[in-house]
């Protein structure tokens, strides 16, 4: 330990600049562009090894697209729908009737009018409305109201 004008340059001094000093084993040049090459040589073969699997999936994918497609299109569509589908019958049924209301087919007087007052609202045929339609919502709602109790 060196004494120069009172500081004292000790061993952990030294070891505070330990990391710019060189360091015994450091590994070659060759040893690097080994490990390198190496490196480089397994990123080529996943590349090369996901091209593969990846043509490979395309190619089980058409027939498989294919399949699926014809699936799809045998389906009615109709199950994806919340909407009734048909025309009105000739004659208006209760069931007919609380459908157009949507309402139970034995619900109460006072939901009935209710239901047909909001139906009606929409659909009236001073605001845009189908006459037709006013019709079967005002006939659904005498059915309903005429058979329903208080």
């Amino acid at each position: 330990m060196a004494n120069a004008g009172g500081v004292t340059a000790g061993r952990g001094d030294m070891e505070a600049y330990s990391e710019y000093a060189p360091q015994a084993n450091v590994k070659g040049d060759a040893e690097t562009d080994r490990r390198l090459g190496g490196t480089l040589v397994a990123v080529g073969l996943g590349v090369a090894a996901a091209g593969f699997a990846g043509r490979y999936a395309f190619q089980l994918w058409k027939p498989l697209g294919q399949v699926f497609s014809e699936t799809v299109k045998k389906m009615p569509t109709s199950a994806f729908s919340s909407y009734y589908k048909g025309g009105f019958e000739q004659k208006m049924s209760k069931r007919e009737a609380s459908l157009i209301l949507g309402i139970s087919p034995v619900s109460v007087k006072a939901k009935v009018r209710e239901a047909h007052r909001r139906i009606m609202v929409l659909n009236h045929p001073d605001k845009g409305g189908s006459p037709y339609l006013a019709a079967k919502i005002n006939e659904a709602k005498d059915l309903l109201d005429k058979e329903t109790r208080r």
